[in-house]
């Protein structure tokens, strides 16, 4: 539904044009008493990329989860954080590695990202969807041919309601082209065209 005139405006022209000294308001928005799922649904309103947060298991294995609650914090130093929910097998792996990846899925890593959005994963599954990893030399495990890479230590963490926010220290980053995987509304989208 769009804007309504102000002001005794008459509406829109035959030709669709607002007349001329109209001016619009848009309207009210619908109100929601804040709970899980109507608070889910308003935050499905901002539009994200989709990152998985990879972290070493420790036995030969690497552990991802997908994730849009990802976000710049410092520019110097490079901080980032991302926010790991309390019942999520990342959380214990970080707090144990003290390092972990970021990466940010091109619109062809759909794949990837139903994968590691699932609790548990099976590393043959994921080998044959094409899931490969390069180490750093600090020994972070970063998907290839994500658009962006951040190798990250461990700076800080803080526990908030049913989350914490881990905040990562970037020590390496690295970029690809490509266009991003995109989610709103609780669905995955992707550019028409990536601008220049």
């Amino acid at each position: 539904m769009g804007p309504v005139p102000l002001g005794g405006a008459t509406g829109p022209s035959r030709s669709g044009a607002p007349p001329a000294g109209a001016f619009f308001l848009p309207l009210r928005p619908r109100l929601m008493t804040v709970g899980k799922e109507s608070f889910r649904k308003a935050m499905g309103r901002f539009a994200t990329g989709v990152t998985v947060v990879t972290v070493d298991r420790g036995d030969g294995h690497v552990h991802g989860m997908t994730a849009n609650a990802f976000s710049s914090v410092s520019l110097d130093p490079p901080l980032v954080l991302v926010c790991i929910d309390h019942r999520s097998r990342t959380l214990p792996l970080i707090q144990k590695q003290k390092r972990f990846g970021v990466n940010v899925l091109s619109q062809h890593q759909r794949a990837v990202a139903d994968y590691y959005a699932k609790s548990t994963q099976d590393h043959e599954a994921g080998h044959r969807l094409g899931i490969r990893y390069s180490f750093t030399k600090r020994g972070a495990p970063l998907i290839e041919h994500a658009l962006a890479q951040f190798d990250c230590k461990l700076a800080a963490a803080h526990v908030e309601g049913d989350h914490t926010i881990f905040i990562g220290e970037v020590e390496q980053a690295s970029l690809h082209e490509g266009r991003p995987l995109l989610f709103y509304g609780g669905k995955y989208h992707t550019l028409g065209a990536v601008p220049h």
